[in-house]
């Protein structure tokens, strides 16, 4: 590690989760931060004056970045990350590429952080509407045993891209799109397969029945899910209510709203009452920031957790020591 600290690269870096990133690794006190996108926004500059390099295999792997974070599509991811690792960095994707990979840790730090320290040189950073979920279902799973979880997402259009968020506050936005924004795997969409089979490797429930419905809504920002679990064994609403209270990231609120959760790093939980249609049922609705703790933030705090003190600035460090973070 260079006397300078953690040398960092942001592939993607002009895209919505790429910009939020960028900001995040800014405030928590980084400062060798390099952007990385396609050779069509090379030569930007963000944040006034940060240089946008071209993200080539040749430059992700001359050896000169300790740590990337990857916010580009799953083709993209599979071309590029191997040559960032191939140079000595620690890479963090946040596409689909690398999620079911056998021996590719797939991880939530406060659910099942202990996985990430199991990589070589990959790690992947979950879908983003299955990060917020399984900051909801881990506690309730380790209280009462998860039996079965239906689960509907009201998704903002900032899950598709910055363009998305463009065309939203245009005055005629596409409808169409508005509505479904997914391929088809069967009957279902590959959202929906990927909240079921990414939420059984993190909670580590190969079997656990899950049936998703994913739908796009016209927000800018923050995903919302509306949750039905059974358990195994009885679990009061306001038994569940003190175990999300004291849950690492889980912020107990009346009402969750994409518009609450915008900016916040917490996952919202509220509306937790029983479901009267299932024995040992519970029903709940989530929010969260799809770009903050549902992309970026959930990216860094892997790192953190995979690299330690290096990944973190003295000045961090030290406001937790005084206990202001």
């Amino acid at each position: 590690m260079p006397e300078g600290g953690m040398r960092i690269g942001v592939v993607g870096a002009t895209g919505a989760v790429g910009r939020v990133t960028l900001r995040l690794l800014r405030e928590r006190g980084h400062g060798d931060v390099r952007a990385f996108a396609s050779a069509r926004s090379a030569g930007q500059t963000l944040d006034g004056d940060l240089a946008v390099e071209e993200a080539t295999p040749e430059a992700l792997a001359a050896g000169d970045l300790d740590l990337a974070f990857f916010s580009v599509g799953t083709s993209a991811s599979r071309e590029l990350v191997p040559h960032a690792v191939r140079g000595g960095a620690v890479a963090v994707d946040k596409s689909s590429a690398y999620r079911l990979e056998p021996g590719i840790p797939l991880v939530v730090p406060e659910v099942n952080g202990v996985r990430a320290r199991g990589h070589d040189g990959i790690l992947a950073n979950p879908n983003c509407c299955t990060i917020p979920l399984t900051c909801v279902l881990k506690p309730l799973h380790d209280a009462a045993g998860l039996r079965r979880v239906r689960v509907a997402t009201y998704q903002s259009v900032s899950g598709a891209g910055a363009q998305r968020i463009e065309r939203l506050r245009g005055e005629q936005p596409d409808e169409h799109d508005l509505a479904m924004d997914w391929s088809w795997d069967g009957d279902e969409t590959d959202e929906e397969s990927k909240i079921r089979a990414e939420t059984r490797k993190i909670l580590e429930l190969p079997e656990l029945p899950i049936s998703a419905t994913t739908v796009r809504v016209p927000v800018v920002v923050g995903h919302a899910e509306a949750l039905w679990i059974e358990l195994d064994e009885p679990l009061s609403p306001a038994q569940a209510t003190q175990l999300l209270h004291d849950a690492p990231s889980v912020q107990v609120v009346d009402v969750p709203t994409p518009a609450a959760a915008a900016q916040t790093q917490d996952v919202l939980v509220g509306r937790i009452r029983a479901d009267r249609a299932t024995d040992n049922g519970l029903a709940l609705f989530l929010a969260c920031d799809n770009l903050v703790k549902g992309a970026a933030l959930n990216a860094i705090q892997i790192a953190e957790l995979v690299l330690g003190p290096a990944a973190r600035p003295e000045a961090l460090l030290a406001a937790q020591r005084d206990g202001r973070r």
